[in-house]
């Protein structure tokens, strides 16, 4: 803990004589005089510093890590391409990388997130298209626009696939979307990809607890609809912001879907292979009010049901320092916890804007926490997670945002009964810098 103390010490001497940043427009070339043509280009850089309280048991290429571990990483880096070529024709690309840090490929990892071409047929109202795309459904921060997030990170178990038959919730596929009156749809036809890790599509399941079949994948269908009570917001891109900060005045109630044939298997009660469909529903509400020219509260909720067959859990470290474990363990290594499986799960999110008159000229600072409570029948006990954490923002969300956050997470161990029950908390320390342009 000392060392991460030293470290922050000095990112934050580091950031401080840096903060000052120019007001930010967007980097564009205009292909018309009125600017309805143009290509633009943007760029994120999401750097953490960050202290966790390992896991028991989590291991660094079999070596034991001991209780906890400072690191660096970084967590997003992204370019982005846009050309809006005619009234109807749109083009959009996504170059980056995830979860960079020490433990990392050396001279990989770098791919296209987004790859989409698209035609308006009815300007705003249908659009249709098609390629590597973040268009999904289920929920709002289901696809995430991560340049915007209001906590620290998104609440990845609105990803319930990433990284097993998607590439950070990209698919190919093809997606219908519009906006008609106060209701913005979004309707998608995705091809998962083959199982990372899978063998060969000819291996067989091992177990009776439903897992990711290794099967030919059948075609994902997907769907988000939300009802703007008061401001609306732009569907360009797939991508929804987690706070406007205090510019709009949002009342939004959303519902979606993911569904799946044949997305898991496990063996029946005779040894047989058994096969279940993969069902996701989500409900939201997103709630932004500027209480004045200068403060604003922005709120965020979500339930979710996930039918994924019998038994179906998965833990999740985000940018997991642990590379595996002593032995199995249901939290699995690292900084990991169960987020995604056969259940029910409700979140929340809640911030609040204070004005400029807090720290003068300085920037604004913005508070806030979230948390996932989770019933998974693979967990006798509920999940809990919570999250404390402040964001400092300079030029919004876009230009120069400091931010440090606290997670509390849980443990699980499996008894004698075979029951996998709460056994303790840890906690993660993160400290992220985000510059975007």
């Amino acid at each position: 803990m000392i060392q991460f103390s030293r470290a922050l010490l000095l990112a934050l001497t580091c950031w401080l004589g840096t903060h000052a940043a120019a007001a930010q427009t967007p980097l564009q070339i205009k292909l018309s005089p009125e600017g309805d043509r143009y290509v633009q280009f943007s760029g994120l850089n999401q750097v953490w510093l960050r202290h966790t309280r390992l896991n028991p048991g989590s291991q660094l290429n079999g070596r034991d890590m001991g209780s906890h571990y400072t690191d660096l990483s970084l967590r997003r880096l992204r370019f982005q391409v846009l050309a809006q070529l005619t009234d109807r024709v749109f083009f959009y690309t996504q170059f980056g990388q995830n979860n960079f840090n020490f433990r990392s490929p050396k001279y990989t990892g770098a791919f296209f997130h987004d790859a989409t071409v698209e035609y308006a047929l009815m300007p705003k109202k249908l659009s249709l298209g098609g390629g590597l795309a973040g268009w999904t459904g289920l929920a709002r921060h289901a696809a995430p626009g991560i340049g915007a997030i209001m906590s620290l990170d998104v609440p990845l178990f609105l990803q319930p696939t990433n990284g097993i038959t998607d590439q950070f919730i990209r698919k190919l596929g093809l997606y219908a979307k519009g906006q008609v009156g106060r209701v913005d749809y979004r309707i998608i036809i995705s091809h998962p990809m083959t199982v990372s890790g899978a063998p060969d599509t000819t291996s067989l399941p091992t177990s009776r607890t439903f897992n990711y079949a290794h099967t030919l994948p059948k075609m994902q269908s997907q769907a988000y609809v939300k009802y703007f009570f008061r401001d609306g917001e732009s569907n360009l891109m797939p991508y929804q912001a987690g706070s406007y900060l205090g510019q709009k005045n949002m009342l939004n109630l959303g519902a979606g879907f993911i569904y799946q044939p044949d997305a898991f298997w496990a063996l029946d009660a005779a040894g047989q292979t058994q096969l279940h469909p993969m069902l996701l529903l989500g409900f939201d509400l997103f709630y932004e009010k500027p209480l004045n020219t200068h403060t604003s509260i922005t709120f965020y909720t979500v339930f979710t049901h996930y039918d994924m067959g019998r038994g179906h859990i998965r833990s999740l470290g985000v940018d997991n320092p642990a590379s595996g474990m002593d032995q199995a363990r249901v939290s699995g290594p690292g900084n990991g916890f169960p987020i995604v499986g056969t259940g029910n799960t409700l979140y929340a999110q809640a911030g609040y804007l204070f004005g400029n008159d807090l720290l003068g000229t300085g920037g604004k600072l913005q508070p806030f926490a979230a948390a996932q409570y989770s019933r998974f029948l693979a967990l006798a006990d509920p999940m809990l997670m919570y999250e404390l954490g402040l964001n400092y923002l300079t030029q919004g969300h876009h230009g120069s945002k400091l931010s440090l956050e606290y997670q509390g997470r849980p443990t699980y161990t499996t008894g004698y009964n075979g029951e996998n029950q709460l056994h303790s908390y840890k906690g993660m320390w993160v400290m992220q810098y985000q510059v975007s342009f």
